[in-house]
């Protein structure tokens, strides 16, 4: 009898384990009846950055307005894979933003860069009116095609200029200058073409790179020249603006249609209001940043921008992969812009 009811309780325990791997587990709801979802969202500037504080507001306004069934995690500073592969986790369909360069959507459609490309703005007003040119809103539908949903290409974080001993007047006041660049080829494309040497160095090295002879100076934003203190060992910055900072917005697009279409507006929405805040602020600090400089005994020098137009002009055709004439065709976009 003992063995029976044994093998009966055995049958019983079999059944209710079957049923309850059958069971589809119920996602978590919010009071709105909603579907909860935690994305988490990797960037490279560290907390005290102007373009992380703006993430971080974001985040807190998307909660806020969808109930609590929207979830954004901010990890700045790199916490979490950046680069190319914060995007390969967005290209894979993970619950994940990736806020970084243009250049690593320009992995997957390879004209990002160029729209990203030397000496093409003179301010943010027109890099931000191409953002919502016809040529970049098919850029976006073939990063679509890839599985990327972009949602910003407007955080900015200023216009790269030079700082070095040297006052820089043209491109032959560069030649033999060694420059410090990201390790990147649009950068050492750049500086090449501007008649420099560059010398891609980790930006940790920079400080001591220069006092030891490394480099004789490197390029970047107001804000990376003073919150860094790098000003300290150079003392002439010439206003190149050769390369505008920007940092794209991208998640998947399996994942953004997994969301409702109350979720994806008001996502949507903040982020784009979280450019504006970002940019405002940005245009007031670079001015502060740049009274704070020339308190600390920094000179400003004005440069010849045709020639370095000039000769930056070759870059466009050194990428292969970019579409052919797509320098002329952004330069078309730039004079409607221009016109209005």
């Amino acid at each position: 009898m003992r063995k029976v009811f044994k093998m009966l309780a055995l049958l019983i325990a079999a059944t209710m384990l079957f049923v309850s791997c059958g069971k589809k587990e119920e996602a978590a709801t919010t009071e709105s009846g909603e579907k909860k979802v935690v994305i988490k969202l990797s960037t490279k500037f560290v907390q005290d950055e102007q373009t992380s504080k703006s993430l971080v507001r974001v985040a807190e306004k998307i909660k806020e307005r969808s109930n609590g069934s929207v979830e954004i995690q901010v990890y700045s500073g790199g916490q979490l894979p950046i680069g190319k592969d914060s995007m390969e986790q967005v290209a894979n369909n993970a619950n994940w933003i990736s806020v970084d360069g243009l250049n690593f959507i320009g992995d997957y459609v390879p004209d990002f860069n160029a729209i990203n490309g030397p000496m093409l703005y003179k301010n943010f007003d027109e890099y931000l009116a191409m953002t919502q040119s016809d040529l970049v809103k098919k850029l976006k539908s073939k990063a679509g095609e890839k599985g990327i949903k972009v949602l910003s290409l407007d955080y900015l974080f200023g216009f790269r200029s030079m700082l070095t001993d040297k006052v820089i007047k043209t491109p032959a006041d560069l030649k033999g200058l060694k420059i410090r660049v990201p390790n990147s080829q649009l950068y050492m494309y750049t500086l090449e073409a501007m008649g420099a040497n560059p010398t891609p160095l980790p930006f940790t090295e920079v400080y001591s790179g220069i006092q030891q002879g490394v480099v004789d100076g490197l390029e970047g934003s107001l804000m990376t020249i003073y919150g860094t203190k790098i000003y300290e060992v150079r003392k002439n910055i010439s206003l190149t603006n050769h390369l505008l900072g920007v940092s794209a917005v991208s998640i998947s697009k399996t994942v953004w249609e997994g969301l409702s279409e109350n979720q994806r507006t008001i996502i949507q929405e903040e982020f784009d209001a979280g450019a504006k805040y970002n940019n405002d602020v940005t245009v007031e600090l670079q001015t502060e940043y740049k009274v704070k400089l020339e308190e600390s005994g920094v000179k400003f020098n004005e440069v010849y921008l045709p020639s370095f137009n000039a000769e930056t002009a070759k870059v466009f055709s050194k990428f292969p992969k970019w579409t052919p004439g797509i320098y002329d065709e952004i330069q078309k976009e730039l004079k409607a812009i221009r016109a209005k």
